[in-house]
């Protein structure tokens, strides 16, 4: 019997840094969430339940290009699914997550410097997404937020990195659907939910712990073996 312990498997995990990433990044989120209502027609924007539907329709056009990338981080990482490749792999996952930690905690303030990485994509299929600029349709909000979804940031690229050493297409996908799935409440969220993840974004406090919590998700990737969500294969 062969016991494998993955951790990176653990879809709750993806949720709940989703969750927290999306406690840090709430004002980007939210400013495009302006843009994307905004651009709408009064008589839409009066109307709450299609305003809902539309915004809820870019939220799955942005989740499902994080899925898309998990899928394209786990085909490119399955040569290094194995033996000491692997575990190199997993190291430099762990010093990813770890960083964004201590990004996240007000420790470590360069590490927004990787979000560099994305940006000469990003410049390049940016101009599709304003030209869906104003969006009157919910198919127009997907395609909107199916670009949006690519927009650079650290705190994706670090579920990227947890989602790479899953070893399988599938499952770094699914660890990305999941992660979108944790910010959907920042980003979605009205009245109560939003100004709440407002004010928590904004405690010193609360960051450090958050900060702390993504050190020991990268402690966990590491040392996969200390996991309690961990799976037995035979």
């Amino acid at each position: 019997m062969h016991l494998y312990l993955d951790f990176n498997a653990s879809y709750l995990a993806a949720f709940f840094i989703g969750l927290f990433s999306s406690l840090h990044c709430i004002g980007m989120c939210g400013s495009i969430i302006g843009t994307l209502t905004y651009s709408l027609s009064q008589e839409l924007r009066n109307n709450k339940r299609i305003l809902f539907s539309i915004v809820l329709s870019y939220n799955l056009g942005r989740i499902a290009s994080y899925a898309i990338a998990g899928a394209v981080v786990g085909f490119l990482s399955l040569p290094f699914t194995e033996g000491q490749a692997h575990r190199i792999l997993q190291l430099a996952s762990g010093a990813i997550m770890a960083s964004a930690g201590l990004y996240i905690g007000g420790w470590f303030p360069r590490f927004a410097y990787i979000e560099k990485i994305g940006s000469r994509f990003w410049k390049l299929i940016e101009p599709f997404g304003r030209k869906l600029i104003p969006v009157k349709t919910r198919t127009q909000a997907i395609l909107f937020g199916m670009i949006w979804g690519w927009l650079p940031c650290g705190l994706i690229y670090t579920a990227l990195a947890l989602a790479a050493t899953t070893g399988n297409v599938v499952h770094s996908s699914m660890t990305m659907l999941s992660f979108g799935l944790g910010t959907l409440p920042a980003v979605v969220g009205v009245g109560i939910m939003t100004s709440l993840l407002a004010r928590l974004s904004k405690a010193r406090r609360f960051k450090q712990v958050v900060g702390i919590l993504f050190i020991i998700f990268a402690l966990l990737a590491v040392f996969p073996w200390l996991n309690p969500m961990r799976v037995e294969h035979i």
